[in-house]
């Protein structure tokens, strides 16, 4: 075959792979975002339960709850608020921990639902929704317990 032949059948392909990847990319990127709050939870549990069950048996509970899609477990956690305060992006965290618990479970709320974690005062006792992140562990470099991790959260009313 002739060099110019060839060169327009390395175009059309280049062309073709260009617009295929183009189309998944936008695809991906408009893609609808997992509504948390509308799905069904998956678990509910205090804070004292699954501090305690990542603190036991950390890589079970990974495997119960964390999902290597991106899709992780919906929980609803009870537990009392510690403190209230604001991540880098300025979105409301939500710290849940009991008296004399080594770890707590920090919930970071959409701009959304920040409002209903501004309304929250330590000591309250509130149900918190949320997709779940990373389980509380002990870091042995820093020698301190590390707080589980709920995103995409909101008060259960």
């Amino acid at each position: 075959m002739k060099k110019s032949k060839w060169i327009k059948i390395i175009a059309a392909v280049a062309v073709a792979g260009l617009l295929i990847g183009g189309g998944i990319g936008a695809w991906m990127f408009f893609m609808p975002h997992r509504d948390v709050q509308k799905t069904t939870t998956d678990f509910k549990l205090t804070t004292t339960e699954l501090v305690t069950e990542y603190l036991g048996d950390w890589q079970g509970s990974n495997d119960k709850y964390l999902a290597a899609d991106g899709n992780s477990k919906v929980l609803e956690v009870t537990g009392t608020v510690a403190r209230v305060s604001n991540d880098f992006s300025g979105r409301k965290v939500v710290l849940l921990q009991e008296k004399g618990q080594k770890a707590g479970v920090n919930c970071t709320f959409l701009h959304e639902t920040d409002k209903q974690a501004a309304a929250l005062t330590q000591g309250d006792v509130v149900t918190i929704k949320g997709v779940i992140r990373s389980g509380a562990s002990f870091d042995a470099d820093l020698d301190m317990y590390v707080h589980a991790v709920i995103e995409k959260s909101a008060v259960v009313q």
